[in-house]
């Protein structure tokens, strides 16, 4: 099927980008790598009479690391995969490395896909663990927004009309810190059945002094696991705590049967998930270099 008929304009920067979209009104969209919208266009489940692209403004896709990490909302894919500065978070790798195939790599961008609020989608885990920070650009200037406020449902975020992403700044992790991500699929191309992020800082004395737990696909939003967070905290992790924590993945996950796999299959995967990637973040905290990558079953 072909998109309904629209009219393509091309900002030459944000506040071009703003301006356009604030004077198109309400069936106007900010078009970024396009890979949610189009195929949505396809189907006419999305029929904007206007498209403002944000492809050909200058200096919108970078990964600098000064302090904090700060990732450019049209940064692709594959430039994250690729950049030095962002494996020092090995989490961002992981997510980046593993989204579907090349192509959709090479062109979908970081500020598209967290806009869209998909809940299937990879990056909204990462980020919560991450404890990451949106900046934005609208008609009210600018804003930070912490993730966790930034993400409000399946498909709604806290942007007002005409207001965009510019950035995406993640804190430094502490020493002795490590962090994984991992997902269930079925194939390279399709969404993920579940998937786990954890982000953790060890004490010297090999206790865990922080840890972030969320779960992706399992919900309408990222679930944050926080009896797995309070289980871990202050304790030596072990092979009954890691036990435990696959017990409170399972706990709090809310799977629906899909043609992905059952609810049961769902969340005693997410619990499989869970006890790899801490594995993972525990291993990488204590410097070793530890190669991740998602499941396909």
């Amino acid at each position: 099927m072909y998109p309904r008929a629209f009219t393509y304009h091309r900002a030459k920067s944000y506040l071009e980008a703003v301006a356009m979209l604030r004077e198109l009104g309400d069936d106007a969209k900010f078009l970024a790598g396009g890979q949610s919208l189009i195929p949505l266009m396809k189907l006419r489940l999305s029929t904007p009479a206007h498209l403002v692209d944000l492809n050909f403004i200058p200096q919108t896709a970078y990964v600098h690391g000064n302090g904090l990490l700060r990732l450019g909302a049209m940064t692709r894919h594959a430039e994250i995969a690729s950049s030095v500065e962002a494996s020092r978070l090995p989490i961002l790798h992981d997510c980046a490395a593993g989204i579907a195939d090349p192509q959709i790599r090479h062109m979908g961008t970081i500020g598209g896909s967290i806009a869209e609020a998909d809940p299937t989608g990879d990056w909204a885990p990462v980020l919560l663990a991450t404890g990451a920070t949106v900046k934005t650009l609208g008609p009210n200037g600018e804003r930070s927004i912490d993730i966790a406020d930034f993400i409000l449902d399946a498909y709604t975020t806290a942007l007002q009309p005409a207001e965009l992403i510019t950035d995406i700044m993640v804190p430094r992790a502490p020493q002795r810190s490590g962090g994984a991500y991992i997902a269930l699929k079925r194939c390279a191309p399709v969404y993920a059945s579940a998937s786990v992020a954890v982000q953790l800082t060890l004490n010297e004395d090999h206790t865990c002094q922080e840890a972030r737990v969320y779960l992706g696909v399992l919900g309408l939003t990222a679930i944050r696991v926080t009896a797995a967070e309070a289980l871990l905290r202050g304790q030596a992790i072990t092979a009954t705590m890691i036990e435990g924590v696959r017990e409170a993945v399972m706990d709090i996950a809310e799977p629906a049967t899909d043609m992905r796999g059952s609810a049961e299959y769902k969340r005693h995967a997410a619990g499989s998930l869970a006890t790899l990637a801490l594995d993972a973040a525990v291993r990488r905290a204590w410097g070793e270099h530890v190669e991740v990558s998602h499941l396909y079953a």
